[in-house]
């Protein structure tokens, strides 16, 4: 089950994808020892399924596994059936935010412009991911909460250590984090002390 007030503590989506099962078994221990609470699992992502069921399996009581890039219904059920916490997409898909929302699984929905951001949250979306992000700004998460400051916002895509506060300050929400949270060159080094203390790093920039 999803827990807004675990999600809350730490919101931040970590978003892995073409990460190899391996690399992920290895990284998500330290994730959840560094406090980070919940993860995203992208569905173009091989072996999406697998890896999703056995972090499910093996951390499920300590950390919220969702499933994203899920595009069309057949994607939803794929993740749905791996036992996805909570979906993600990149874009704005009626028939996947109503069937969430009829079986009560969070549902956080891609849009990019202020009447896709609103038809999500009017279709019962649980938080709408704004991407790409980097194209846009805190700028734009400001504005759009002027109109509309019942909307959950999570700026995702281009988003850093770096972009947390100043997209906090403009009323973001949550924040979908996927390279500079899991850097390819760091995750290729293996060294498991340098990859917690990034992790450690990058909570801080919550505070």
């Amino acid at each position: 089950m999803f827990s807004w007030t675990l999600f809350e503590k730490v919101p931040i989506v970590g978003i892995i994808r073409n990460l190899s099962a391996v690399d992920f078994e290895r990284l998500l221990p330290l994730y959840i020892e560094a406090g980070f609470t919940t993860i995203e699992v992208t569905m173009n992502t091989d072996g999406a399924e697998s890896m999703i069921k056995k972090a499910k399996s093996d951390f499920g009581n300590s950390i919220h596994v969702g499933a994203g890039t899920v595009c069309d219904m057949n994607g939803l059920e794929k993740a749905l059936d791996a036992g996805a916490d909570f979906i993600v997409t990149p874009i704005v898909v009626k028939e996947v935010i109503k069937k969430c929302v009829g079986i009560e699984v969070p549902v956080f929905p891609g849009a990019f412009t202020p009447t896709e951001i609103f038809q999500a949250w009017s279709l019962g979306a649980s938080m709408i991911k704004v991407f790409p992000a980097s194209h846009l700004g805190p700028e734009f998460i400001k504005a759009i909460k002027a109109p509309f400051p019942q909307i959950k916002l999570m700026p995702t895509g281009g988003v850093g250590s770096h972009d947390i506060k100043p997209y906090k300050a403009a009323g973001a929400d949550a924040f979908g984090i996927g390279s500079p949270l899991f850097p390819s060159k760091l995750i290729a080094s293996s060294n498991e002390i340098d990859i917690l203390n990034h992790f450690i790093n990058f909570m801080s920039a919550l505070e």
